[in-house]
């Protein structure tokens, strides 16, 4: 019984086999899966999906990397969907600064706007951070983002960061990297996390969980960053997957 809170089933690289990938990841004991939009093409295809299966839920938001194509209007129509009794969250949302599509101030407005949104339809935030995490905690603490609470979703932050965003309400969320061999830090922060605010997730395709590292990450190896976050944990698989599972369906007023 596990909730894969972070796929994105909803772009190309699921496209020719998304029904097989589907019976993999309930065969893993996957039960649910929350769809990540972040650009028109994508939020598009996580509301049909959400549309056609009873198990998935969606986060709709913009993406920070491509935050210079966020208009107004794009706002306003993710605000309409939201109102969608299976829209969970908004995002993901955030900082990123590897990549340099985006100016640093740009994903910030962005940013900051998405969080009002969050607040205003009453839902909470999925927060995408890449080399970015005090400048992201800052601006969620400036724009008071306890309100809504949310997910430090694929957590590479270290555990000051981890502790500023637990008071603020967020869950933290591992994926893949706590898994990789070379990755200490995830491991370090995961084992300290509590239990009530926890979570797993895949980001598929992307960051494959060893031992499938490099090749194409599908849900139903939320499997693997389940077992290892136990194993860290030094509790059982079963407990972790049900206190997980039941930490999303809180989180997103599922049940």
């Amino acid at each position: 019984m596990l909730f894969d809170t972070h796929v994105h089933l909803n772009i190309d690289e699921f496209q020719e086999d998304l029904q097989a990938t589907i019976d993999r990841a309930k065969e893993a004991g996957v039960e649910k899966m929350n769809v990540v939009g972040f650009d028109h093409e994508t939020i598009n295809k996580a509301m049909e999906l959400i549309d056609t299966y009873d198990f998935m839920y969606a986060s709709i938001g913009w993406h920070p990397v491509d935050a210079v194509d966020m208009t107004d209007r794009d706002l306003e129509w993710i605000e309409e969907l939201s109102a969608h009794p299976k829209v969970v969250a908004i995002g993901e949302t955030g900082l990123d600064y590897h990549w340099d599509k985006s100016p640093a101030d740009v994903q910030k407005e962005a940013f900051r706007k998405q969080i009002a949104l969050a607040k205003k339809v009453n839902l909470p935030l999925v927060i995408h951070d890449r080399e970015a995490h005090q400048d992201i905690v800052d601006i969620l603490k400036e724009e008071n983002a306890a309100e809504t609470g949310g997910i430090m979703h694929c957590f590479g932050g270290d555990l000051n960061i981890a502790r500023q965003a637990l008071d603020m309400d967020f869950h933290i969320s591992f994926g893949g990297p706590v898994t990789f061999k070379n990755a200490q830090l995830p491991k370090d922060v995961a084992k300290e996390i509590p239990m009530d605010r926890l979570l797993v997730e895949t980001d598929c395709p992307f960051l494959a969980p060893h031992p499938n590292r490099g090749k194409r990450n599908e849900p139903a190896y939320v499997k693997l960053v389940a077992e290892k976050i136990a194993e860290l944990k030094e509790i059982p698989f079963e407990e972790l997957a049900e206190r997980t599972t039941g930490n999303a369906e809180k989180l997103f007023r599922i049940n």
